[in-house]
């Protein structure tokens, strides 16, 4: 089974007054980069949120949107900064005073001025991590999920041009088998032409034969090529999960290698233009390995 780098989750969770709402999107990425916004009266569980995330993924640019409302009493505590509204008492008096004008501060007024009144997090962080995590773990499972019918269909769709590929390195197999027979024949012809005559050195011609079966053999390059594709369709095949992206990019890496070698050896212009339509369909395939997890 794979997965697309590519991939969109959300889900909302609500309890007793608190309600949590969770976006994830990704897209592809080398490696795993995971960003979290979120309210700061929760930024504390920033770190919590991004090993569940990466525990879940192991590849991708992944932006995770937080939203929280608390209408209930749970994760709130309100704190009267007692010291500095006496400070404030203190010097709106002798303000007072000094002005005479009226002296009618009232505690509503005091608790309305600068760090007076503050509204903390109080010890119920587990509560809220609880809940939050469940909203979390629901909106990846969906962001999987899409993650993993996105990949189904490239597998589908690596598996087709790998077929076609295959397909085309059976025609370059037998078009290579001829080559050798046409060289033969050219060969004779051009030593009777230089020659001037029917009687030709055996010997010789089988020696220039075998030079030249060496010389444009590309048996190894077709055999390791059918080798990678087997490669290539047992792990697209394989039922269980595996971050697989690095490993099929390098193969086809190879297979371009394999191809470019048999392009440059084979003299023979129905060989390179199969070659010409490999190297293409093997640059759709990387296209669409580089977005695989």
């Amino acid at each position: 089974m794979i997965r697309s780098m590519t991939g969109f989750g959300r889900n909302k969770y609500e309890n007793e007054g608190r309600e949590y709402s969770i976006e994830i999107k990704s897209v592809n990425h080398k490696y795993s980069d995971v960003n979290v916004r979120m309210p700061r009266n929760i930024s504390y569980l920033e770190e919590n949120i991004k090993k569940t995330m990466t525990n879940n993924i192991s590849r991708g640019k992944v932006d995770i949107s937080i939203t929280f409302e608390n209408h209930s009493k749970i994760g709130k505590n309100i704190k009267i900064n007692k010291e500095i509204a006496k400070m404030y008492i203190k010097e709106l008096k002798e303000l007072a005073k000094e002005e005479e004008i009226l002296d009618n501060v009232t505690v509503i007024s005091i608790s309305r001025l600068p760090e007076v009144l503050d509204i903390q997090n109080n010890d119920d962080e587990e509560i809220i991590w609880n809940e939050l995590n469940t909203c979390l773990k629901d909106a990846i499972t969906n962001f999987v999920r899409m993650r993993e019918e996105e990949g189904s269909k490239m597998s589908k769709d690596i598996l087709k041009r790998t077929e076609s590929i295959y397909g085309k390195i059976e025609e370059i197999s037998k078009n290579s088998t001829r080559l050798i027979d046409e060289y033969i024949i050219k060969l004779e012809t051009r030593i009777k032409e230089i020659l001037k005559k029917d009687i030709i050195d055996e010997n010789r011609l089988a020696q220039e034969v075998v030079i030249y079966s060496d010389k444009c053999s590309i048996e190894e390059e077709i055999t390791r090529l059918k080798s990678h594709i087997s490669q290539l369709n047992n792990i697209l095949n394989q039922k269980e999960y595996s971050a697989i992206g690095k490993r099929l990019d390098f193969i086809i890496q190879e297979m371009n290698r394999e191809t470019n070698t048999i392009g440059s050896k084979a003299n023979c212009l129905e060989i390179t233009n199969l070659v010409i339509d490999i190297k293409t369909e093997l640059e759709n395939i990387r296209e669409q390995v580089q977005n695989i997890e």
